[in-house]
């Protein structure tokens, strides 16, 4: 079993999390009831919308890590799963969108950094993922 299914069936046994697909055509999509949360684009890949708000807040310790990807003005973060720990971190990540998409106010949605519409839809084709290995060694 990939680390990619593992997480999925570890979010999907979640009540607030329904499965579906993905509304970027491709792969697998987990939703609450007003938004798509989750893509899982790949083995490894997968895409976990949070709010503006949410990544302005974690944006140091997002950047931080080597497992997270991030697109300026998107409000979707790329997490590449290379290990058990990555795992972790998506499933804390996936709670933390959970709840800023229930508090978030409505205009929250199409909001950019500055306040008018950001960019719509996940980060997939607009991320590249490196294994860490090859990225150390650039």
């Amino acid at each position: 079993m990939t680390l990619a299914q593992r997480a999925f069936e570890r979010l999907h046994a979640w009540p607030d999390l329904s499965a579906g697909p993905a509304s970027c055509r491709t792969g697998r999509a987990l939703r609450s009831v007003r938004d798509e949360i989750v893509h899982f684009h790949s083995d490894r890949d997968v895409d976990l919308h949070l709010t503006h708000r949410a990544i302005q807040r974690f944006q140091y310790d997002l950047g931080g890590s080597t497992a997270i990807r991030l697109v300026p003005g998107s409000r979707w973060v790329t997490v590449h799963l290379d290990c058990d720990a990555d795992v972790d971190l998506l499933l804390s990540l996936t709670s933390i969108a959970l709840k800023a998409h229930q508090s978030r106010p409505p205009a929250d949605l199409t909001a950019g950094p500055s306040g008018p519409p950001g960019p719509a839809g996940c980060n997939y084709h607009r991320v590249t993922v490196l294994p860490r290995s090859a990225a150390g060694e650039a």
